[in-house]
């Protein structure tokens, strides 16, 4: 096992920058990741040597574009352990990507049909499936979240029955960094019959969206949470259920035929892909991963592991700071707050000690309202992030409890 975190750092430009004369610890990686060197000349290279339009171009530049394109599309399909190609979707992030399931289900469901999401849930994952049961008529219920911020699997076992037709579940919470059983709630989700997205966003930048394994039905995630860049992302589904679903957006490369009357839609996945996409995003994500999944996974998962367990004991050692989330499984997220100052106040303060955390209710905001909080700041950690940065940290906490006394 093997991870040598100085070279890793040395790939991201970004983390050579100084804020305020200060080096630059940066702690944002749940909301996004800085990029590697070789993502950033992914997009330069494609706009340098081969910028066109893809899959009807009768030239070399559209072909090369279009040979790169679903290249990156083979990339995702082999990191999802997906079956086929034909079922990676790009969109434009894990938001597009549950409103596509979401506007089919509006179309499929009945009064009297049910929907499961949960607490812990990004708005994303929450308010999409709110309003796909109020245009349908469906019935919307929530997992509750237990003290320690995790799901009450035994109040989500009472929720499953024979009504229930959808089920949404975060892979990870972003605002606590709970890793939730997706492949053990899917089981009982599908024991009753019901289809089964998970939101990915959290959970695929960990390597870990094994679609098979898991059993689930849709699975959304992001590139940018995954050392991609913003605006594009992924939607897995299944070719047996995306097949027959009800299409999202009308347009060009989407459709088989058309007339001045009507028309017919194209196979997958081109059916939810209108319009010119985002191949240079597409390309870099590809990329991204690719880059990520060379990395000795046992040694990144090692790492970051060692990054929580630190940032958690200098936490708990820490007078008027409470951590938010005490789950037995969880990703590299700290998420806390203090007796004195509001979560914005410790954000602008470590910010001026050239320390970058995400402040606020990180969308999640029923999520705050179970734990009795505004909101809370928020570190999180990822694979170029060090144990010397961690104790940053807590120094620029101690001098902004000082500031605040």
């Amino acid at each position: 096992m093997s991870f040598d975190v100085s070279a890793i750092r040395d790939e991201f430009p970004i983390l050579k920058r100084e804020i305020d004369g200060k080096p630059l610890v940066y702690l944002d990686n749940a909301a996004t990741t800085q990029k590697p060197q070789c993502v950033i000349d992914a997009l330069v290279d494609y706009y340098t040597t081969c910028n066109a339009n893809v899959h009807r171009g009768a030239h070399r530049l559209a072909d090369e574009a279009t040979r790169h394109f679903e290249n990156a599309r083979d990339i995702v399909k082999t990191f999802l352990n997906a079956p086929k190609r034909e079922e990676v979707i790009w969109t434009t992030g894990t938001t597009e990507g549950i409103n596509i399931v979401a506007n089919g289900l509006s179309a499929l469901l009945q009064p009297g049909d049910e929907v499961i999401a949960t607490g812990m849930d990004h708005h994303a994952n929450l308010v999409t499936w709110q309003q796909a049961c109020k245009t349908s008529g469906a019935t919307f219920k929530t997992v509750p979240v237990t003290d320690d911020g995790e799901l009450d699997l035994v109040a989500y076992q009472a929720l499953l029955n024979e009504r229930t037709k959808f089920v949404a579940i975060p892979h990870v919470s972003n605002a606590l960094g709970t890793i939730n059983p997706v492949k053990e709630m899917t089981a009982k989700a599908k024991a009753v019959g019901a289809l089964v997205l998970i939101d990915g966003a959290q959970g695929a930048a960990h390597g870990w969206a094994d679609v098979q394994d898991i059993g689930c039905d849709f699975y959304a995630f992001s590139a940018h949470k995954l050392y991609g860049p913003m605006g594009v992302g992924v939607l897995w589904g299944r070719e047996a259920v995306l097949a027959d679903w009800p299409v999202w957006r009308t347009g060009g490369e989407m459709i088989s035929t058309v007339t001045l009357q009507d028309a017919t839609w194209n196979v997958l996945p081109y059916r939810f892909e209108a319009g010119t996409p985002n191949v240079a995003d597409a390309i870099a994500m590809g990329e991204a991963i690719r880059w990520f999944s060379a990395l000795d996974q046992e040694a990144v998962a090692a790492h970051e592991k060692a990054l929580l367990a630190h940032a958690t004991k200098l936490a708990d050692e820490f007078d008027g700071l409470t951590v938010i989330g005490r789950a037995k499984n969880k990703i590299g997220v700290l998420s806390f707050v203090m007796d004195q100052g509001h979560p914005a106040d410790i954000g602008f303060l470590l910010d001026r000690q050239g320390i970058a955390v995400r402040t606020g209710d990180h969308c999640a905001q029923p999520l705050m309202a179970r734990f009795n909080v505004p909101g809370t700041a928020r570190a999180s950690f990822a694979i170029y992030n060090t144990l010397e940065e961690v104790d940053a940290l807590f120094a620029a906490l101690k001098k902004v409890r000082s500031m605040l006394a």
